[in-house]
């Protein structure tokens, strides 16, 4: 699964790649590509390094095959060219996933939108071809898909590689791995405990610097973190730019919004869509509906004066630095 269409602005603390600095000190780091991009883990040492491996691997397959848009044959592709409005039978991973893009959705008043592909693509993001249509044309089971409208398709590179990092963190008891710290792509969640006893934590980097410039450290405990930006993913037009971000309420690119937004939530799912969601918000829209919705959440804005910060929810709470 090729990702595209995001900006992802975390690192680990800014040692996790090779493994040395004070956050990253007593653990082996280990790393591959997954989803067009990387996947990089802390672990306490080299004992479970190869199982980790095979874990990873085994889940990046399972979901490339299920919700890729770029793989003729996965079962999303499938799904998107097909135009019958008979249901449409697919894995339990694709009817969880295609499910809380449903339900991110509605509660984000439309700012997510897994239908909006077609859009996207017609302004030179992503792969996905076909009519526009509604989040409410799309009906999903608990093992089959329905679309109410013979152009729709199914977009979910928003949240599926967030799912993807939960199932990683959830499989970890099971090769022996009871504490670690997983990124995937940019997203990140940790198990357990730093093996010096302290909290995981990781850093924030600034948009508006050189990468590996932090912003600030968080200590996630048992939440995700989850960060969309602007900085590398648009279009260059004269001095100008199309941003990634498509707001479905207009169909055209968001202006005015966040350099970045990070979300902490409960699962890597939920604070994917959320940190895509509230970029599409913009920065005054997005902060308050974080605020009402009690959503953890860091809004940097960047301009002449510099860079702006909005913190929202218990974020604040897990800031060290």
């Amino acid at each position: 699964m090729k990702m595209t269409r995001r900006n992802f602005l975390v690192s680990t603390a800014g040692a996790l790649a090779c493994g040395i600095g004070p956050a990253m000190a007593g653990t082996i780091a280990i790393d591959g590509a997954a989803f067009g991009s990387t996947w990089r883990a802390g672990l306490p040492d080299a004992g479970r390094s190869d199982a980790v491996r095979q874990l990873v691997a085994s889940v990046v397959a399972e979901i490339n095959q299920a919700m890729s848009p770029y793989l003729a044959q996965s079962e999303l592709a499938v799904f998107n060219r097909t135009d019958t409005l008979d249901w449409q039978n697919c894995s339990a991973p694709l009817a969880t996933v295609a499910e809380h893009a449903l339900q991110m959705s509605q509660f984000t008043q439309g700012a997510f939108d897994p239908t909006i592909g077609p859009l996207v693509n017609r302004f030179g993001f992503g792969p996905i071809h076909g009519a526009q249509a509604r989040p409410e044309d799309l009906s999903v089971s608990a093992g089959a898909l329905c679309k109410a409208a013979p152009g729709l398709t199914l977009d979910l590179c928003g949240i599926a590689k967030g799912y993807a990092l939960d199932r990683i963190i959830d499989g970890l008891p099971s090769v022996g791995v009871d504490t670690a710290l997983v990124e995937l792509g940019g997203e990140v969640r940790t198990l357990g405990r730093h093996p010096e006893g302290r909290p995981w934590q990781v850093g924030i980097e600034r948009p508006d610097a050189a990468p590996g410039v932090m912003a600030h450290i968080v200590a996630p405990g048992l939440l995700a973190l989850a960060t969309s930006g602007t900085g590398r993913q648009n279009v260059r037009l004269g001095q100008g730019g199309i941003s990634h971000l498509i707001d479905p309420r207009t169909s055209r690119p968001v202006d005015a919004m966040p350099a970045s937004v990070s979300v902490l939530a409960e699962s890597a799912m939920r604070a994917d869509g959320l940190a895509t969601a509230l970029m599409v918000m913009g920065m005054d829209r997005g902060a308050a509906f974080a605020e009402t919705h009690s959503i953890a959440a860091l809004f940097v804005r960047l301009d002449e004066g510099g860079s702006h910060e909005i913190m929202t929810g218990s974020f604040a709470d897990h800031v060290s630095a």
